[in-house]
């Protein structure tokens, strides 16, 4: 079961439905995405030819609002991953308190063998396949695996020409400059070290001197480290997709950036060169893997030494390690929690571009926290409440949020 992160979603979903008495009709329509669209995308290529890519998007649920989630680019799409991550985002989205509903799509191409302008006539064409089912008020996608602002730039000028009317809400993870957000960028690593220390006081423990082990030194896992370490935690290891440092004393975080960037690589940056898998295996206080879904498997679980798991990674943990490290007492601090900053950053872009607005940075991190931090303190009560693990408490929370919408709506 562990490979197929569909069926995973759907165990969770049983797990939380039964710990909380969910509605059956509300169960079954969470067991399936409300709708699936799976079209051609034809592309003018340079040569001439014309080629054609299966482009998709699934829609999960939209009790709560608006379709949300990524459009990627890449050459394996599936579908039951694409199901998961838009029944997760369902699930993040009504957790953390935003007006959105699950989605997940994207094209099946490598980018890579793109030229820059077969690129922008595959994202216009994607857009006028998807122009129906897309829009403001019915679902706002946004940057995901291989696509980047600029992409979410021509999506919002293809569709303005098509509907008539310049619509920057349509999506979200645009550049700053045509209607995108202050802190997007450091949102979802922000975000995790919002939940962490918030967290960590709920438990009575103060943050200062705790060592800290991060799986994925990309735009999440940089910014997590970059916070946390201000917070006055000890990044004591790093790893990238190729390589992995440990250094017992800590990393400055500044000056690994520079060096990533340079070198392209986090070896011989200083401390220990160690391989990549084995910092999930290191003994630190907190582990947050923030890169790969499966990270966490039976077959590491019971070698993992970190007492606090923050997973900043969408579906890091399987359904057999997380039975392995509740047994063992580790806190873990779900995904659809401690990585929802994202998300969280996105409704703010949608709420300026529907109003008009543009919010000063200090104003997007204050609310950010605001909203990170009401969610934390919302699942620990529960799961103290109940006597039930974070991620179970988090889902019942979600599950809680959208049966209730769904009562007042009558739905």
């Amino acid at each position: 079961m562990q490979n197929n992160p569909w069926e995973r979603a759907l165990a969770q979903l049983d797990r939380a439905a039964t710990l909380m008495e969910l509605e059956p009709d509300l169960k079954a329509r969470l067991q399936n995405p409300d709708a699936i669209v799976d079209v051609a995308v034809p592309v003018a290529m340079d040569s001439g030819e014309t080629k054609e890519f299966r482009g998709y998007r699934v829609q999960h649920n939209n009790i709560l609002g608006p379709y949300k989630g990524g459009l990627r680019y890449h050459p394996t799409v599936d579908l039951n991953e694409a199901k998961a991550l838009a029944f997760w985002m369902t699930m993040k989205c009504a957790l953390i308190g935003v007006p959105f509903g699950g989605g997940k799509g994207g094209v099946e191409v490598d980018p890579k063998s793109l030229s820059e302008g077969e690129l922008e006539r595959l994202t216009r064409s994607f857009t006028r396949k998807l122009a129906l089912h897309i829009g403001p008020g019915r679902d706002v996608p946004a940057p995901d695996v291989n696509t980047n602002s600029k992409i979410m730039h021509w999506i919002v000028d293809e569709f303005s020409k098509l509907v008539g009317t310049h619509t920057p809400a349509v999506v979200t993870g645009k550049p700053v400059a045509i209607g995108g957000s202050e802190g997007r960028t450091e949102a979802t690593g922000l975000g995790g070290s919002h939940v962490l220390l918030a967290m960590l006081a709920k438990m009575g423990q103060s943050p200062k001197g705790m060592t800290v082990a991060i799986q994925g030194f990309g735009n999440v896992g940089s910014f997590l480290a970059r916070y946390l370490r201000e917070a006055g935690m000890k990044i004591v290891a790093l790893s990238d997709s190729k390589s992995a440092i440990h250094a017992p004393e800590g990393i400055d975080v500044a000056r690994v950036e520079v060096y990533k960037k340079e070198k392209g690589t986090l070896a011989g940056f200083g401390g220990k060169d160690i391989a990549a898998n084995e910092i999930l295996t290191l003994s630190v206080d907190v582990l947050a893997p923030a890169a790969l879904e499966n990270a966490i498997t039976e077959k590491n679980a019971g070698d993992i030494k970190a007492k606090i798991i923050l997973e900043m990674a969408n579906g890091p943990t399987t359904l057999e390690a997380d039975e392995i490290l509740r047994g063992r007492s580790i806190l873990v601090i779900p995904d659809i929690l401690a990585n929802a900053g994202g998300v969280v950053v996105s409704y703010f872009e949608w709420l300026q571009n529907k109003s008009e607005q543009k919010w000063e940075k200090n104003v997007v991190f204050a609310e950010l926290k605001k909203k990170m931090n009401a969610a934390t303190e919302r699942v620990h009560r529960v799961s103290e409440i109940r006597a039930i693990s974070l991620r179970d408490a988090a889902y019942v929370v979600a599950l809680e949020n959208i049966q209730d919408k769904k009562g007042g709506r009558g739905m």
